[in-house]
């Protein structure tokens, strides 16, 4: 038996805070027509299933917590319980795919079975049609679902089973030495980056209890969401990154920062400086580790520039703070945090986590999640995948979330909101397409800086 480690359960404790919270993520895979059967395609999931082995496992917790949650085998499953079908109305666009998807997702999964979800979808326009898988959060973080969905595909990626079963974590009993042994591991491996660590371990916790300038963008959420996707190049998005010496990660949140602004200008509030301090997670997932199926992330709390209207004064902002974050060790805090977490008696550490997830949170207000995807296209039964389509989770009194994914030759974000509070999602994703264009047209020409410190455009070359 495989115990849920204290961030995986920590996801479960997000989603019980608020009775308006699904802590599920998910993926659209659009594929070419024609679709096979759905009993053809049905049989064709059912048995791929099987080789992930957390997708036929059941959530176990211990009575009044006393130990951390378990998988167990499910002796009754059957996959038909997962597997369902569903038609779009025609003409079957984005627009009814957005729609469909958004009510899948807003509705939490059956903890009483293995907590997933896939949908066959027919009546995409073009002849295509579409699977969703939808995992909850405590199973796997964007990595380990991305390569949940693979095993879905044709050639699928089935190493690591035997890892999985053979990496247990863990019995149900606290064992006191157990507990004094691991966390004396933990201790020692400390002091070579401690004082990286503790600036880190400062900056998250000030970010969490430092309240964001009031706006829209927060505060209680329905039940019901709405759900948009924008799509660049690549290509695109790769010529910005030689132009100005940052990273794909830095185009996409600047962007994202520029859709942001626009929203509130809209919306009729001032985009202040500290008004779109974002949760933005980070990957600790080691090589080792590429087969297991959890959750091994931590995270960065950088503002994002909303109050600069300049695209390239946004794109500069955005990499320096994130280059700051990373090197003032938030990224290892979060980490040391996580590791020191699971060396503490559950009990303990799960009362703590409901505590804190109850509390008004009122110093994050968006989540913007980076998930490399494959750059090969996939295919299922013989059919390509021609877009994956990512959607993240709300929870904690933000309003909007986005995942960004890449996938073959293309960058996709995916934009989760609530259905009343915020509206406007299609035109958040929009935006950012918009925001990465401009940023292509300004890279074919040459940036340089005035004497004053300002910025022009040299068109040529």
């Amino acid at each position: 038996m495989e115990q849920l480690t204290a961030l995986d359960a920590g996801f479960l404790e997000a989603e019980d805070s608020d009775r308006h919270a699904s802590l599920a993520i998910g993926a659209i895979a659009v594929l070419d027509g024609p679709m096979p059967s759905p009993e053809a395609v049905t049989a064709a999931l059912s048995e791929r299933v099987l080789t992930a082995p957390r997708l036929h496992q059941l959530l176990h917790t211990q009575p009044l917590d006393l130990g951390a949650p378990q998988w167990l085998e499910d002796a009754n499953f059957d996959a038909a319980h997962h597997i369902r079908h569903a038609a779009l109305p025609q003409p079957g666009g984005d627009a009814a795919l957005h729609r469909w998807a958004a009510d899948v997702m807003e509705r939490r999964l059956d903890r009483d079975r293995p907590l997933w979800e896939c949908w066959i979808v027919d009546g995409l326009e073009n002849g295509r049609w579409a699977i969703l898988l939808k995992v909850h959060h405590c199973i796997a973080d964007g990595i380990a679902a991305t390569r949940l969905l693979s095993r879905l595909c044709d050639d699928g990626d089935v190493a690591g089973e035997g890892g999985e079963r053979q990496a247990a974590r863990g019995t149900a009993a606290f064992s006191p030495v157990d507990w004094i042994g691991k966390a004396w591991r933990i201790s020692s491996g400390l002091p070579g980056a401690a004082m990286q660590a503790v600036h880190g371990a400062f900056g998250i916790v000030t970010g969490l209890l430092r309240p964001a300038a009031g706006t829209s963008l927060t505060g209680p959420v329905t039940s019901m969401r709405r759900y948009a996707t924008g799509e660049v190049s690549l290509d695109d998005v790769d010529s910005v990154c030689r132009e100005f010496g940052v990273t794909v990660n830095d185009v996409a949140l600047a962007a994202i920062t520029d859709s942001f602004r626009n929203t509130l200008i809209r919306r009729g509030e001032k985009p202040r400086r500290d008004a779109l301090r974002t949760l933005v997670p980070v990957s600790v997932r080691s090589g080792d580790a590429h087969d297991r199926t959890d959750n091994r992330v931590s995270v960065m709390l950088p503002y994002l520039p909303v109050d600069k209207a300049d695209p390239v004064q946004q794109l500069r902002t955005v990499h320096a703070r994130l280059s700051r974050a990373k090197a003032s060790g938030q990224r290892e805090a979060g980490n040391i945090l996580v590791s020191a977490a699971n060396a503490i008696p559950f009990p303990l550490t799960a009362w703590t986590v409901r505590a804190l997830t109850r509390l008004p949170q009122r110093g994050v207000v968006t989540v913007a999640t980076n998930v490399p995807g494959p750059r090969n296209r996939l295919r299922v039964m013989g059919r390509e995948i021609v877009r994956l389509l990512p959607i993240p989770p709300l929870a904690l009194q933000l309003r909007t979330g986005i995942a960004i994914m890449s996938y073959a030759d293309r960058l996709v974000f995916g934009v989760i909101g609530d259905y009343d509070t915020a509206p406007d999602v299609d035109e958040l994703a929009h935006g950012i397409e918009r925001a990465v264009a401009r940023l292509v047209d300004i890279s074919v020409g040459h940036w340089r800086s005035t004497p004053v410190g300002t910025l022009q455009l040299v068109q040529g070359g």
